[in-house]
């Protein structure tokens, strides 16, 4: 049942301090390649869900939806000792979409449709979760002053993979946790304040086309990153479609990560392909022609499996290659050892219809460093 909500008087706007978890020193060591999250490479075994943990994750994308609120989220990332963090402002109206605001990326809009996605999840990732971990309850406890349902995703070892708040009273998640091996947090996401109250309307406006790396869904650092639901980019295409045309998509990629989505640019550039195991997700954005290294000035580089992976790690993680015709572009919050890992299994071999860089993919390149 819906929970009310008071439009009448002032809203209370709860600030959520930060835990001590989240404030703990830096990563110690390196983190190994993607299984430092997945721990044990296999997939759960022995270890069943709870249903009611479950449910409550699958109603937490429907409160995304329904729940009208406004406040302040953020996005923290964690590597090489040191932390970076993004924030915006957010109001929710049913029905209308997101509305953000932020000083790097600017004001944007999210329609309806990918409300949900606030939290996360879909069904295709939430059946990866409970693929590839038992999602069981935790004790409950609260933030941004709120009492909170807590759920988690383990591992084989029974360790936490994830963690996620989810409000008791109107069952919207206000924060998540990625945690790796050694049980530190590596990314953080949810709110530092919120109200629950319908905000004002207010016209809907589309800021102009970007170019670069800036026109790839979850680029900017100001917003929430989903599968394609910028502008832009095409509904959901089928991946044996895309493959018949000659494009590289594979259906898995190392740490259990699995194809759960594939859009195309408008205009018929780049492909976008989603990849998760449930928790960690992936872009990779493929673009037809050949990489041109000089354009990658400012970039880390390195060598993975015999193939040269340009990389940068900043809020998210970047990694570049190029083989068989096509430039193979991996975006994610996860640590920059699953960017790269990722990069360096894409197919290689020759494919059909090849073709030069094409005028977006260079300005990909020629806007890396600095972004323009």
């Amino acid at each position: 049942m819906s929970a009310p909500f008071v439009t009448g008087r002032r809203p209370r706007r709860e600030r959520c301090g930060r835990r001590g978890a989240v404030l703990a020193g830096g990563l110690g060591a390196a983190l190994a390649l993607a299984g430092s999250l997945a721990g044990d490479p296999g997939a759960v075994r022995g270890v069943r869900s709870d249903p009611g943990a479950v449910a409550l994750l699958r109603a937490a994308a429907d409160a995304a939806r329904r729940v009208p609120y406004e406040g302040r989220r953020f996005l923290t990332t964690r590597g090489r000792g040191r932390d970076v963090t993004s924030r915006v402002a957010v109001s929710h109206i049913p029905g209308a979409g997101i509305r953000y605001r932020s000083g790097t990326a600017g004001e944007g809009h999210r329609p309806e449709s990918a409300a949900g996605d606030t939290t996360g999840f879909t069904p295709a990732t939430l059946a990866l979760l409970t693929r590839n971990y038992a999602v069981v309850r935790a004790d409950d406890a609260s933030i941004c002053g709120r009492s909170a349902r807590v759920v988690e995703a383990r591992r084989a070892d029974g360790s936490p993979a994830g963690r996620f708040w989810i409000d008791s009273e109107t069952g919207l998640m206000l924060h998540r946790e990625l945690i790796d091996a050694t049980g530190r947090p590596v990314v953080m996401t949810g709110f530092t304040e919120i109200s629950f109250s319908a905000p004002a309307p207010e016209p809907v406006t589309h800021g102009a086309r970007r170019g670069g790396l800036s026109r790839f869904p979850g680029s900017e650092a100001g917003t929430v990153d989903t599968a394609g639901a910028a502008g832009g980019w095409s509904e959901r295409l089928d991946p044996a479609v895309l493959r018949a045309g000659g494009w590289p998509v594979p259906d898995d990629l190392p740490g259990r990560l699995a194809l759960y989505d594939a859009r195309r640019e408008s205009g018929g550039g780049a492909v976008h392909l989603s990849y998760s195991d449930g928790l960690a997700a992936v872009s990779v954005f493929v673009q037809r022609g050949t990489l041109d290294e000089r354009g990658m000035a400012g970039w880390q580089r390195t060598v993975r499996r015999g193939r040269t992976v340009f990389r940068r790690e900043a809020l998210r993680r970047w990694a570049v290659t190029g083989g068989g015709g096509y430039v193979y572009t991996v975006v994610t919050d996860a640590p920059q050892s699953t960017a790269t890992a990722v990069a360096a299994h894409m197919p290689r071999e020759p494919a059909p219809f090849f073709t030069r860089l094409s005028r977006g993919a260079h300005r990909l390149v020629s806007s890396a460093n600095p972004f323009d």
